[in-house]
């Protein structure tokens, strides 16, 4: 297989600095070594900066913190990620926070669309990440990347994937959800999305419920992402 690996130094989405050495420590840590003892070729490696850091940026709007920036980022990530799909690349993307998934799913969703298919998500988070600038108690984007893949939110991150938003609710599954904002309560059971929560991985098992997450977002698309965010 092919990899594209796009390193993404953005930590602007988030309340705490540091996410955006991420990527590095994943280098660090051999990964392309270890992807090349797989089998895989990496072709090409390049990075997406946040641009900005908390020092020199001003955080304008309180209910979407730094969205200029992160829309900005995350339209680079996505024409990435899109290029990487046409040219039948594998495009892995590390981070970073994850409001920079608005910018990978995007771009997939780009792709696929214009074949007339449309792209599955496994979301694995203890979040839901579904909130919206009317919802969030920090205005912190990190947050909200999910909500704005289902066509909520500030129209700059909705429309990264073109006139349509970038999924379908049916398309979603999010695993290992243990903290959900009672104001973001009312968006999930709207749109209906497959949660599936700590506790159901620890009654039923952890690989049963990945699997039926798998096949739940299979259903009709023609491919998966998997967004992976590592929570403390």
């Amino acid at each position: 297989m092919d990899i594209s690996i796009t390193n993404v130094l953005l930590d602007l989405g988030a309340g705490r600095r540091g996410t955006d050495m991420g990527p590095s420590a994943m280098h660090v840590a051999g990964l392309v070594p270890h992807l090349k003892a797989l089998g895989h070729r990496v072709v090409d490696v390049a990075s997406v900066s946040g641009a900005n850091s908390f020092e020199n940026s001003e955080p304008g709007d309180p209910r979407a913190r730094f969205l200029p920036t992160i829309e900005r980022t995350c339209r680079e990530i996505a024409d990435r990620v899109d290029a990487d799909v046409e040219a039948g690349r594998f495009p892995l993307v590390l981070g970073g926070d994850h409001a920079q998934a608005i910018g990978t799913i995007s771009g997939m969703a780009r792709a696929y669309r214009r074949r007339g298919q449309r792209v599955g998500v496994v979301w694995v988070d203890a979040h839901t990440d579904m909130n919206t600038p009317d919802t969030t108690i920090s205005g912190n984007i990190h947050g909200m990347p999910l909500a704005a893949l289902l066509g909520y939110g500030p129209p700059e991150l909705v429309q990264l994937a073109g006139d349509e938003p970038a999924l379908l609710p049916e398309n979603v599954a999010i695993i290992g959800v243990r903290d959900v904002d009672r104001s973001e309560t009312s968006l999930v059971t709207k749109t209906g999305v497959r949660v599936f929560t700590m506790s159901e991985l620890d009654e039923r098992g952890t690989a049963l419920c990945v699997r039926e997450a798998f096949e739940h977002v299979s259903k009709a698309s023609a491919g998966v992402h998997l967004s992976f965010d590592l929570d403390g």
